[in-house]
């Protein structure tokens, strides 16, 4: 009789592992934006920006919202993460995770590697990146790919361009295109927003 108890009590608890409660979507309009190589899937090349200029007592603000820069200050929370191989939380995440993760969040699917993440999006002059774009380096390894990636945090017209991305030595940091290792190993610039 006990184990006839018992084992009811495993069937109900195991047929009632749902959920009571039901999850409720930040846009539940929104859809994914799949990014890729397949001609299957679709690429997102609007760039959203809205620009308002706000005059509050006597002082202009100019106030900038755009896709590109919610995903830049979602990929900013990261920083102090460590480098981990394969990683894409904050316990631990490289450099395509960083930008996968970042662009996820935002329901724009991009590839996980950093050289098919190459293959995608607009070829676009160094002189022409804004927030939101991306960086690729080969910095390297045995190949002669791509193999590091970076998201373009801010970009002036004195070619001051700033990067976000995980590096083996400090995990998630702000460099900047000008250093000097960073010059040498830069490869190309894409758009992908």
């Amino acid at each position: 009789m006990n184990k006839f108890i018992l084992f009811l009590i495993i069937i109900f608890s195991l047929s009632s592992c749902k959920s009571s409660k039901q999850a409720i979507s930040k846009n539940p309009t929104s859809s994914k934006i799949v990014i890729g190589t397949n001609s299957n899937e679709e690429v997102y090349t609007d760039k959203s920006i809205t620009t308002k200029n706000v005059n509050t007592s006597s002082k202009s603000v100019n106030t900038t919202t755009s896709k590109a820069y919610n995903i830049v200050e979602y990929a900013k929370q990261f920083k102090g993460v460590r480098y981990r191989f394969g990683g894409a939380t904050k316990a631990g995440m490289d450099c395509s995770g960083l930008v996968f993760e970042s662009f996820r969040a935002h329901d724009i699917i991009l590839p996980r590697i950093s050289r098919d993440m190459a293959k995608n999006g607009e070829k676009i002059p160094l002189s022409n990146v804004g927030i939101g774009d991306l960086v690729f380096f080969k910095t390297g390894n045995r190949r002669d790919d791509i193999s590091h990636v970076g998201l373009v945090v801010s970009s002036d017209e004195d070619g001051n361009i700033e990067f976000i991305h995980s590096t083996t030595s400090a995990g998630v940091i702000v460099s900047s295109i000008t250093e000097d290792y960073w010059d040498k190993t830069f490869v190309e610039a894409r758009r992908i927003l």
